[in-house]
């Protein structure tokens, strides 16, 4: 049978330690939505911006720039131009040699549900923050690497589990010693007798 000791400090221990095991996982998610969501921004503003000039006249051509980016090994945000059929009109992204083409389904999303924002996997380590919104002739694609996004995750991640263990401990201390202060009383002594 457990000592009224040890009953009393899993009675403090056990609702606190779901509390901060909440928080915690409150914490995290909060701070992992805020990093991923903001890792859209940039392309949001590139592809709504293509997709207007491109409405207002502008050739393709005109708005990817002139060097080609690996987008397997780079950090740069890229556009690629599709029209209506899908087909590459415009890009200065490039994957394994080829212009980055994502799955049928996000091009038509897109015109049916402005913007598409997906996280998109070309290949194998490989992952993509993409938004996706039409113009008259077709869509727009604007994605960048998630990589440095995926890193900062990691380190919430190993920040908020190194202060979950800490409060566990905390909280564990803590309990004990509250259970070690709380009054007995003379009956409950007779009971345990």
């Amino acid at each position: 049978m457990q000592s009224p000791f040890a009953r009393r400090a899993c009675a403090f221990f056990l609702p606190l330690a779901v509390l901060a095991t909440l928080c915690c996982g409150l914490v995290y998610a909060s701070n992992q939505q805020d990093l991923r969501s903001g890792a859209n921004d940039p392309q949001i503003q590139m592809a709504e911006d293509a997709s207007t000039a491109l409405d207002a006249g502008a050739q393709p051509s005109d708005l990817v720039s002139v060097g080609r980016i690996d987008v397997a090994q780079s950090l740069a945000p890229f556009l690629v131009i599709f029209d209506s059929s899908g087909k590459v009109l415009a890009t200065d992204g490039q994957l394994d040699g080829h212009d980055p083409i994502p799955p049928a389904g996000v091009l038509t999303s897109a015109l049916n549900n402005p913007p598409d924002i997906v996280t998109w996997q070309p290949s194998s380590g490989v992952r993509m923050a993409a938004v996706v919104v039409p113009w008259h002739g077709g869509t727009v694609l604007a994605g960048r690497s998630l990589e440095q996004v995926e890193i900062r995750e990691n380190d919430a991640l190993l920040i908020v589990i190194a202060a979950w263990l800490a409060m566990l401990v905390a909280l564990a201390l803590a309990s004990l010693a509250a259970a070690w202060f709380w009054p007995t009383s003379p009956v409950a002594h007779e009971a345990a007798a």
